[in-house]
């Protein structure tokens, strides 16, 4: 085992080893971990949900990621589905700064990081303002909306319902994520 694997890391250190993995690897804080693949569906929601929001923030100044770009979030680093950061940026970053809004596709292997670690790490960062799971099996969304010091949390199943997110200036039909998805029983 490598021995960056079995030792503590600092933030530095992971993203200094990292830019030599041929793989991509997130960071829990203490360790690497690596990431796993997806599925078709995962993969199509994801670039669902990247082009409903890209297409709508033109001329905007925040700007839509996906899966490639990462983010610190309370010590950890972290490769979301899709997010939306605000405000400038370097075209030669490899970490953006400001995430506003974080969207994570639910999958088996993922499913308790994301629910459950990464939700605590999300809320933890004050600029993150929404964090939105996303199934990949059927139509269903839990929305995480910060409201002050609170948290609200909604879930949405009705294909034709909007998912508005007033912070970035968006507004967007559930349906366009799982546009092409097919569901199996």
């Amino acid at each position: 085992m490598n021995v960056a694997l079995r030792l503590r890391m600092t933030t530095e250190e992971f993203l200094a080893w990292e830019e030599s993995q041929p793989e991509r690897w997130e960071f829990d804080g203490f360790r690497p971990v690596a990431m796993a693949g997806g599925t078709v569906n995962h993969n199509v929601i994801t670039g669902g949900i990247f082009a409903a929001i890209r297409e709508q923030l033109r001329g905007s100044p925040c700007r839509a990621h996906i899966e490639g770009m990462k983010i610190e979030v309370d010590g950890s680093i972290r490769y979301p589905d899709v997010f939306v950061a605000c405000g400038p940026a370097s075209g030669k970053a490899t970490v953006a700064d400001n995430p506003v809004v974080v969207f994570e596709v639910l999958s088996p292997s993922t499913v308790n990081t994301d629910v459950i670690v990464k939700s605590r790490e999300y809320r933890a960062t004050a600029s993150i303002m929404r964090y939105v799971l996303v199934a990949q099996d059927r139509i269903a969304i839990e929305v995480h909306t910060r409201r002050g010091e609170d948290w609200v949390v909604t879930s949405i199943v009705d294909p034709d319902a909007l998912l508005e997110m007033p912070e970035i200036g968006v507004s967007i039909p559930i349906a366009s994520f799982y546009e092409g998805v097919s569901f199996e029983p």
